[in-house]
């Protein structure tokens, strides 16, 4: 009797707990707000906490992660936090074991190429980092870019996705950058990096999650919402549980999307632990900006600046035609420390000689000798300024390069004559001023610097030119060592001659082949 009255209070003390844990779990299921990712609209940090009990076991059930309900919360200081990798998500073990796999890929089959990652994120990541900490973002979306484009700025995907960070046309051109025949401003690294974060936080905005953003970023926004809609049921679920959710129906690049991006993140936060060669910031690309009003070419912006074309080119990718677009006033990047010298001899440069050369499409009917013809220059100069045209290969639609600014050896005499040139025998020249020259004027008639002649004849920057002025120029013969890709007009715009001067200087035609590591006289 005694027993059966313990056992009976037993079990109805059994009940009793069954049904409070039952009330309980219902209560949280039906009115407790589920955790979102930490960071997000000011959630509190949480880490190890994997959402619901039954979004745990939906998850666990379908293999994406295994139950880890049972780990202990972990409170962070937000401001240590970062939203991505600090994430619950990012802790997921598919995930995880994708980056992994990334990781040895990148540490030894892929080892040269991700050394290269990390060499030319050197060169932009302090910019990336000063733009995502103007905006409040993640710091370690400056690995993103890693995983694009391995931080080229003018690569240029199967789909013609571009730049560093691999934006799309229609895209860009949402975002506002110019994508046209002349300029291409995704590859642009300051211009797409500031319009690449622009776009992933209005798709944070939107998905209220990071993982989402960056499969959006990837696969489109409507692709992912279309996933969404067919797969997510419950959409009152937190944009990271949908994104766990949606994994397995994305495109398989975006699967593996989140993945390499943790794998680059942890690789190229500490290199040296990986056995990589450190990031060196010491080769951060560093330039002044300067505006030009119209159209100009960048060997003109070169001699304006006193520097080699080469090192306007490399800090100007996005000019794809080598001259900023007519009727459009466009930044563009000098070397450090010489926007002064720019600003100083580009005003004096006559607004008509501000392009070097234009562009002409071949027509039916029309030969090398007619198009020559028309722009006032040589055969020989429309050959040389194309890599040696040959003109039996001239072909309707091609697109020449017609130099401009060139001057024959002919004119090169009459010009001496008008002028008043004179030879002094003592390897100078003197050169009297006509009415409406100018130091570029006169610099690209003798290719010689702006800089060298106002320093042999002791002018200062501002000075202006009087008609009748004699002017003491360097005549002392230069030379160039050709380097890979030169060509005869090449060379010769570099050096404000013509290209068949520059042949004839040295005994050549512009029809003859010009070697690497030759040496070629400067007329």
């Amino acid at each position: 009797m005694t027993s059966q009255c313990s056992v009976g209070s037993v079990s109805l003390r059994v009940l009793a707990l069954t049904v409070l844990l039952i009330l309980v779990a219902g209560c949280q299921r039906a009115g407790m707000e589920r955790p979102e990712s930490p960071g997000v609209r000011g959630a509190a940090p949480v880490v190890g906490v994997a959402g619901t009990e039954d979004a745990v076991r939906d998850r666990a059930a379908r293999g994406l992660i295994s139950e880890r309900d049972a780990l202990p919360a972990v409170e962070v200081d937000p401001v240590d936090l970062d939203r991505i990798l600090d994430s619950w998500v990012a802790r997921d073990d598919h995930l995880q074991d994708r980056a992994r796999f990334w990781e040895a890929f990148w540490t030894t089959r892929s080892r040269d190429h991700f050394e290269r990652y990390l060499e030319r994120m050197g060169q932009h990541h302090a910019f990336v980092d000063a733009e995502l900490e103007a905006r409040g973002l993640p710091a370690s979306l400056r690995y993103l870019p890693i995983v694009e484009s391995g931080y080229h700025h003018s690569i240029r995907s199967r789909v013609g996705a571009t730049g560093l960070w691999q934006l799309m046309a229609p895209t860009a051109r949402d975002l506002d950058l110019l994508v046209d025949g002349i300029v291409d401003d995704r590859r642009d690294p300051v211009a797409s990096t500031r319009a690449a974060l622009d776009y992933l936080t209005y798709l944070h905005g939107e998905f209220d999650s990071w993982f989402l953003a960056l499969a959006a970023y990837n696969a489109g926004q409507g692709r992912v919402g279309r996933i969404l809609d067919a797969h997510v049921s419950d959409r009152s679920l937190s944009g990271d549980e949908q994104y766990l959710q949606a994994l397995p129906h994305l495109p398989a690049e975006t699967r593996e999307f989140v993945p390499r991006f943790l794998a680059a993140a942890a690789l190229a936060s500490d290199p040296e632990a990986h056995g990589l060669r450190p990031v060196d910031g010491s080769r951060a690309v560093v330039y002044d900006e300067v505006l030009v009003p119209d159209a100009t070419s960048l060997d003109v912006v070169a001699r304006a600046a006193g520097v080699d074309e080469d090192e306007i080119v490399d800090l100007n990718p996005h000019y794809l035609r080598g001259y900023t677009p007519p009727g459009q006033e466009r930044v563009v990047r000098v070397p450090r420390g010489t926007s002064e010298t720019f600003a100083v001899n580009y005003a004096q440069i006559p607004p008509d000689e501000r392009v070097s050369f234009v562009e002409h499409r071949v027509a039916s009917g029309e030969t090398l000798s007619h198009i020559a013809r028309r722009y006032g220059v040589s055969v020989g100069e429309l050959q040389g300024a194309n890599g040696n045209l040959d003109p039996r290969r001239l072909q309707i639609g091609q697109q020449l390069v017609i130099p401009l600014g060139g001057v024959t050896a002919g004119t090169q005499v009459a010009a001496a004559n008008t002028a008043g040139q004179a030879g002094s025998g003592n390897g100078t020249v003197t050169h009297v001023v006509d009415s409406g020259e100018s130091l570029w004027t006169i610099s690209r008639r003798y290719g010689v610097g702006v800089d060298e002649i106002r320093d042999r004849n002791g002018l200062d920057e501002g000075a202006v030119l009087q008609p009748g002025q004699e002017l003491d120029v360097e005549g002392a013969a230069r030379f160039y060592t050709v380097r890979s890709g030169d060509t005869w007009g090449g060379i010769a715009q570099r050096f404000g001659v013509s290209a068949g001067a520059l042949a004839r200087a040295n005994g050549r035609s512009t029809n003859q082949i010009i070697r690497v590591g030759e040496e070629l006289r400067i007329p």
